[in-house]
């Protein structure tokens, strides 16, 4: 998770991507939480490669990890040098049973996750495989080819970019051998170079194909996330929070209502997330994110993000503003 978010500006101007919040938690603590489900067995440690993002988010990362039950380390990645080499700045937790993630992917699934297979790769079905790689399988369900980008058709099985391997050290080695090689593909050490040399030597990897693929490269696919898990969980308890004061409120489930939040003559759903210290006074919002200590007021709008610390005041809109923004019509 050491990249810089571009994509996501200018919510990632003052927070990791990773960090943004998806229904109340942070995208890469959906993550961690959801590739715990699938396991048959406890983490023992949540390994987090990033940037320079500071003290107070690499507390939090190693809480995130804690919320599982494992040990939280931290590694960083100083240069972008490609999936191998970011990979590889973790070595000394890339022992025994390992699961790789890149952070900014969220998915569901309906399967528990095979540890006894050399390595298993998190695949979608999708109807037009073009921008994705993707594998190809034998009649033994076994990955034979991975395929970036094809232009022909060769399988609509994409990857999602999480990854198991049941020999982290063996998986160490053959990263380290592209460095020491410096084996590269369109000027960086890439992870699928590494598969399909282990693939070579042996190495049987088989798909586990989830049943929905979430993004949360941009805002729009981040708030569609954010509607999507509202629906996985919307008959959890807790969704809107005891402390949460509603006055004279309309509340069109599945919401999220965080901690002291207010929402004061207002219709808010459905599909929405509030973050904890939020106020929102005399408006209609549907379909959007607003995080924490923001203030809305006359505000009118839909498929919409809204960062910390904003102030608004407003009509109806297509918003993505950032944190510590203050906007009024």
């Amino acid at each position: 998770m050491a990249g810089m978010g571009k994509r996501m500006r200018p919510h990632t101007l003052t927070v990791p991507k990773p960090l943004i919040p998806i229904v109340g938690k942070p995208i890469v603590q959906r993550l961690v939480e959801d590739i715990a489900k699938v396991c048959q067995e406890s983490i023992e440690e949540v390994a987090f490669i990033i940037g320079n993002f500071g003290e107070k988010v690499e507390q939090d990362l190693v809480k995130i990890a804690e919320s599982v039950g494992a040990k939280g380390s931290i590694y960083h990645q100083e240069e972008a040098l490609g999936t191998a080499h970011a990979i590889l700045c973790a070595q000394e937790s890339l022992e025994g049973k390992v699961v790789v993630a890149f952070a900014d992917t969220l998915f569901k699934a309906d399967f528990q996750l095979d540890t006894n297979a050399d390595g298993t790769i998190w695949v979608q079905r999708v109807e037009d495989p073009r921008p994705f790689g993707v594998v190809k399988l034998n009649d033994s369900n076994e990955i034979t080819d991975f395929v970036e980008k094809p232009e022909e058709f060769i399988s609509d099985l994409a990857i999602i970019g999480i990854y198991y391997f049941r020999d982290g050290a063996y998986l160490r080695e053959e990263l380290q051998y592209l460095l020491d090689n410096d084996i590269k593909d369109k000027g960086e050490f890439q992870l699928t170079n590494a598969l399909e040399n282990m693939k070579s030597k042996g190495t049987k990897f088989i798909p586990a194909v989830i049943t929905e693929w979430l993004d949360c490269g941009n805002k729009n696919a981040t708030v569609y996330t954010n509607q999507r898990y509202l629906e996985y969980i919307k008959d959890e308890d807790g969704l809107v929070a005891s402390s949460a004061k509603l006055e004279n409120a309309v509340i069109i489930p599945p919401v999220y209502i965080g901690e002291n939040a207010q929402i004061t003559n207002s219709v808010v759903g459905p599909h929405v997330s509030i973050g904890n210290n939020t106020s929102v006074y005399n408006s209609v919002v549907s379909n959007s994110i607003v995080q924490q200590n923001t203030t809305i007021k006359n505000g009118n709008f839909a498929n919409s993000m809204v960062g910390n610390f904003v102030e608004y005041e407003g009509s109806q809109r297509d918003l993505s503003l950032g944190d510590f923004n203050t906007l009024k019509d």
